[in-house]
C-alpha cells in the first residue's frame, strides 16, 4: 500500500468553537474551507474540522485518521489479504472522494482516500500569471 498523505479529523460538539480556537486562538493557517468544514496547516500534519460529519450518529470529539492513496481498489484487496476488516467498502462520497472506512484495534476509525483525477483537490486553484 503506497500512503500518499494523512491527516487527522476532529468531529465536535460544537464545530464553530472549533474551528475558532484552532483558527484564532492556536493561529494556525487555513489550508482549504468547504462547505461544512475547514483544514488547518499543523507543520507537516493536517487538523480537519469536520462539521459535516457530526449528522451521521457518531459520538462528537472522536478522532479519524484520513489517509489518502492511489489505489483504492488496490488497497482494499491488500487490506483484505491481511485480514484487515472492511467495516464501509468504498464508494464514492457526495462531496467526490472515494472513500473507504476500517479501523484500528482501539475502534479508530480510518478512512482511506483516493482523489479521482478529476476532483478539485488535484486542481491548481492559483490565478494564472
Amino acid at each position: 500500500m503506497e500512503v500518499l498523505s494523512g491527516r487527522i479529523i476532529l468531529r465536535p460538539s460544537d464545530p464553530e468553537a472549533t474551528t475558532r480556537f484552532y483558527r484564532d486562538q492556536l493561529g494556525l493557517a487555513v489550508a482549504r474551507e468547504y462547505p461544512g468544514g475547514t483544514v488547518f496547516f499543523a507543520g507537516a500534519a493536517l487538523i480537519e474540522v469536520a462539521a459535516h460529519m457530526g449528522t451521521d450518529g457518531s459520538p462528537p470529539s472522536t478522532s479519524v485518521l484520513w489517509l489518502q492513496v492511489r489505489d483504492i481498489a488496490l488497497t482494499e484487496r491488500e487490506l483484505g489479504t491481511a485480514g484487515v476488516t472492511i467495516t464501509r467498502g468504498a464508494r464514492t462520497e457526495p462531496w467526490g472522494l472515494i472513500e473507504m472506512h476500517t479501523a484500528d484495534p482501539d475502534g479508530t476509525e480510518i478512512i482511506f482516500v483516493e482523489i479521482p483525477d478529476d476532483h478539485p483537490l488535484r486542481r491548481d486553484g492559483r490565478t494564472p500569471a
